[in-house]
């Protein structure tokens, strides 16, 4: 991983925010996936865009993309590809979605951006080397007991029944500041400060991979339910705290 990684992260958020600006609060085509989930013409122009620069910049590298698939899957180095994390908060003209890219070396995520294009925010991180928001350094903040930590989480309808119950029991023992929706933006609200726990289930890699960098170049800590760092084979339950040292309490409180 070299700056140039990181100039070309920064590469393809624009590729994918010129993309997806002129379709935010306008007209675009939409469809619904296998699984139920929508997708519009801007996730997929957005995902298109940039594969094009890795193709060129990269060639060798793979990429992980959620509307068009993987390339060069045994590529040790892989960009990860969410172009618009939040699908739902587009559609509803809510800024609060987000363009997500990670680059993984042997399955580890390494770099992280979170792009929302319409607010012009910008999160940065890269392992070894602290986070950034619009190019200033970002810092979590201190949260000395669970029972003060605010928590946030994308949506209730994605917690299968034991799930919900696990994430209730940490809402249960903590301030009961509770925040929903906001997908990949509640991640990048976390690194600069503004909130102490982010607990989901379900994600897919490219939901996860690049808020790894970000939240842990801020000083926070990731990880699955388990307690387990977050890779390529992680389950894809995800709990990010801005205070490492509450990680315990939150895994005892979710049973």
């Amino acid at each position: 991983m070299t700056k140039s990684d990181l100039a070309l992260a920064n590469a393809l958020a624009d590729a994918a925010g010129h993309a997806i600006r002129p379709m935010f609060r306008g007209t675009w085509e939409q469809e619904r996936k296998a699984d139920n989930s929508p997708v519009t013409e801007a996730d997929r122009a957005a995902e298109a865009a940039m594969r094009v620069l890795i193709e060129e910049h990269c060639p060798d590298d793979g990429i992980i993309g959620e509307e068009y698939g993987t390339r060069n899957e045994g590529a040790g180095r892989q960009w990860v590809l969410d172009p618009i994390d939040g699908t739902v908060s587009f559609m509803a003209g809510r800024p609060i979605f987000g363009t997500l890219i990670a680059l993984l070396q042997d399955g580890w995520p390494v770099l992280g951006v979170i792009d929302q294009p319409i607010a012009g925010e910008r999160w940065a991180g890269r392992i070894g080397e602290g986070t950034t928001f619009n190019g200033l350094p970002v810092r979590t903040r201190s949260c000395n007991e669970l029972s003060n930590a605010s928590l946030a989480s994308s949506a209730p309808q994605y917690f299968t029944d034991d799930q919900a119950g696990a994430f209730m029991s940490l809402a249960a023992q903590t301030s009961q500041m509770v925040v929903w929706g906001g997908d990949c933006y509640n991640y990048g609200l976390l690194a600069s400060g503004h909130l102490d726990i982010v607990c989901e289930a379900g994600l897919k890699l490219y939901d996860y991979a690049a808020l790894v960098p970000i939240v842990e170049g801020a000083g926070g800590l990731m990880s699955d339910w388990q307690g387990n760092p977050l890779d390529a084979n992680s389950d894809g339950s995800v709990l990010a705290l801005g205070e490492p040292a509450r990680l315990e309490e939150a895994l005892e409180a979710m049973g």
